[in-house]
């Protein structure tokens, strides 16, 4: 299994972010990344990345996401054989088997969960998996696209027709109630979107609800179109704890910059599912039965009873006739994807970033008022550099400079987080970017 990210640097970049948030007691977040150790096992298995996001008391949760950020690739690899919906789908149900043993042999951590979404760059393009309320994002041009639906109780009631926007339940109704998970039942059922096309400067977002339940996919759409991946990781973080910093958050961002990663359809051989599906078996009372017939038959013949002989014989060759017919009937046929065909209805909302300035307008008055109630509750010096950030900001936004506004944003940002922790106490272990 490799991950030396060197070989791949001029076709892939990537950044990771995990934050305990600022309610949370521990991180039950977990994601992994894991890149094909050279170009034969691109071809084979490609690129996998995921984001587990975790539920459950006495960190049953995080033990959930933590065995599927490192059993998920594993068990994905060792079905290497098979096509990649395939071993990814046997990988999950095996994932989804440990977890649940893991539950159900300890009492404390009875029913854990968590949610995954893993996304895999293939030859033949993106493949999606999905069970839970994270998300997989695909940037594009500046247009954002949401490429897994949740499996929360919200948007299965929409897709029902049961609720919509103005439904008097549309607010009442938590949105963490997730109906779909890894570990809790001894059954899990994912989704599959694509394989999608991979285009030059495609940028994909996994990231878990810690992040898009305090961000819109209006404000994701501007920042990731605007600034460098590292600062976007880190903007997005901060920006998260500043407003609240309710859950956990984690996010991994991938970019596909040229071949072998951007797709090229005439270079590989489209996804075929169920080329190693083996024939339908036969029970062995069928064969038992057959030989049985043959040989009174025989039997039969020997003894001279002819008509005996003739019904049993004639048995067995229709019984033989009609196994080999069923045989027919029943024999598997391997499903090609043809090329620009894939699974899933993705995309499921959609943001653009066209509306560079007003979006980061939006967020500096947003900022401004958390730095106000910041001073107030006593934050060290958010009059004094913040507000200065704050300040060159907004004067970029006037001038229509929206890249320049959202950078010093991200400054204003960082000081108000380092603010926070600083006042609190707290130190910088609780988070990690990596690139």
């Amino acid at each position: 299994m490799g991950q030396d990210a060197g070989q791949w640097k001029d076709s892939l970049e990537y950044v990771t972010v995990t934050d305990i948030g600022r309610r949370r007691a521990n991180n039950q977040d977990n994601f992994a990344v894991v890149l094909a150790s050279d170009l034969d096992d691109w071809q084979q298995v490609g690129h996998m990345f995921l984001v587990a996001d975790g539920m459950g008391a006495h960190a049953a949760g995080e033990l959930a996401s933590q065995l599927v950020a490192e059993n998920l690739p594993h068990l994905y690899r060792k079905h290497s054989s098979d096509s990649a919906p395939e071993a990814l789908y046997r990988a999950l149900v095996e994932t989804n088997d440990e977890v649940h043993r893991r539950g159900q042999a300890n009492i404390e951590f009875n029913n854990m969960g968590t949610t995954v979404s893993a996304l895999l760059l293939l030859p033949q393009g993106a493949l999606v998996a999905q069970v839970g309320d994270s998300r997989v994002y695909r940037l594009r041009n500046k247009h954002l696209e949401q490429m897994t639906f949740d499996h929360s109780l919200v948007w299965e009631m929409r897709a029902s027709g049961q609720l919509d926007d103005d439904h008097l339940l549309s607010d009442a109704i938590p949105k963490n109630v997730i109906t779909r998970s890894i570990g809790p039942y001894s059954h899990v059922q994912p989704d599959f979107e694509g394989p999608f096309a991979v285009e030059k400067d495609d940028l994909f977002l996994i990231c878990s609800d810690g992040l898009t339940g305090q961000i819109s996919d209006g404000e994701l759409a501007v920042i990731l179109s605007s600034l460098p991946m590292r600062a976007a990781g880190s903007l997005l973080r901060n920006l998260v704890n500043v407003r609240g910093g309710q859950d956990n958050i984690t996010l991994v961002v991938v970019k596909a910059t040229a071949d072998p990663v951007v797709t090229n359809r005439d270079e590989f051989e489209p996804i075929r599912i169920g080329a190693n599906v083996g024939q339908a078996p036969v029970s062995v009372t069928v064969w038992v039965g057959l030989g049985i017939a043959m040989l009174g038959g025989l039997a039969a013949l020997v003894f001279e009873q002819a008509i005996l002989s003739g019904v049993l014989l004639v048995g067995t060759v229709l019984g033989a006739v009609g196994l080999a017919l069923w045989r027919v009937k029943n024999r598997h046929r391997a499903v090609t994807i043809p090329q620009g065909q894939r699974m899933g209805k993705a995309p499921y909302a959609i943001a653009d970033a066209e509306d560079l300035v007003g979006e980061v307008r939006a967020m500096i008055a947003d900022v401004f008022r958390i730095s106000k109630n910041g001073a107030a509750e006593g934050w060290h010096n958010t009059e004094g550099d913040g507000r200065r950030y704050i300040s060159k900001a907004t004067q970029h936004a006037k001038n229509g400079e929206g890249a320049e506004a959202l950078e010093q944003l991200r400054r204003a940002v960082e000081f108000l987080n380092t603010e926070w922790n600083d006042s609190r106490g707290k130190g910088s272990s609780d988070s990690s970017i990596d690139l």
